[in-house]
């Protein structure tokens, strides 16, 4: 995999400095329990920038599953401020953040979460039509979409005539189909070998920089970071550490750093 990683590092250029997508700023959720409060998230800031695929690790209970839930406007924070595109998510009423999870929000799960009586093609246009943005215009993109992902002849499959992979595909052009600002990724290559999970994070990558998106994956496959701009490493509900650079992602990718 050494050779697949270094491919993968030469396919980064420098890119201009993008606007920011999504901001954190002193984030903390914390719990009551009968041994004290439990800082499941603990004073995290960070910033994504549009076009830009950062990856969160870290060791379980780490806080990142806590982070992710957070940033996808599932769970508020106990205090700060979570910004995208400018609007505090911590403020919003629960109607406004449903709003904002259907609008502005695509998400990708390591189960899929794919319904299981619509084809391929109909889990995609799903996220149009909660929108009221299914026209001709929005199925011939879904179309496009799929067929990008190596699916064309896959369209009219249900999930379960789908492998994993190719499930994951499907995941993927949902999340991307009404062109969000963020997109979240929770282990999307968990139930995938070696080979598949490479595939769908290079895609999900390509996808996250050609559509000029913000992207968040949370992993425990560190090999996936190969394909990510900056990989944000928590530790006990903090923020311990960022990799920026390429020596450092490649470094970590390839077990070659300690984290």
């Amino acid at each position: 995999m050494d050779a697949q990683i270094m491919e993968a590092a030469t396919a980064y250029e420098i890119k201009p400095r993008q606007a920011v997508a999504l901001e954190t700023r002193r984030v903390a959720k914390t719990y009551p329990s009968d041994l004290g409060l439990i800082r499941a998230v603990d004073d995290v800031s960070f910033e994504v920038r549009q076009g830009e695929f950062v990856a969160l690790v870290g060791p379980s209970g780490s806080g990142k599953t806590t982070m992710l839930a957070m940033l996808a406007a599932l769970l508020s924070p106990s205090s700060g401020q979570l910004l995208l595109d400018g609007m505090d998510l911590a403020q919003m009423s629960d109607i406004e953040r449903v709003r904002l999870r259907r609008e502005k929000i695509g998400f990708t799960f390591q189960a899929n979460n794919l319904v299981p009586y619509l084809t391929a093609l109909e889990n995609v246009e799903l996220m149009l039509r909660l929108n009221g943005r299914l026209d001709k215009a929005g199925r011939v993109r879904s179309q496009e979409l799929l067929a990008r992902l190596g699916l064309g002849e896959r369209m009219a499959n249900l999930p379960s005539q789908l492998s994993g992979g190719q499930q994951q595909r499907v995941a993927i052009a949902r999340a991307l189909i009404h062109n969000p600002s963020l997109v979240l990724a929770d282990e999307p290559t968990a139930s995938l070998d070696t080979e598949r999970a490479y595939q769908v994070v290079e895609t999900f990558a390509n996808l996250i920089h050609e559509n000029n998106r913000a992207g968040i994956m949370v992993t425990h496959d560190l090999r996936m970071v190969t394909y990510t701009d900056r990989v944000l490493q928590m530790r006990d509900g903090k923020l311990v550490k960022q990799y920026v650079t390429r020596e450092e992602i490649e470094g970590l990718a390839g077990g070659r750093l300690e984290h």
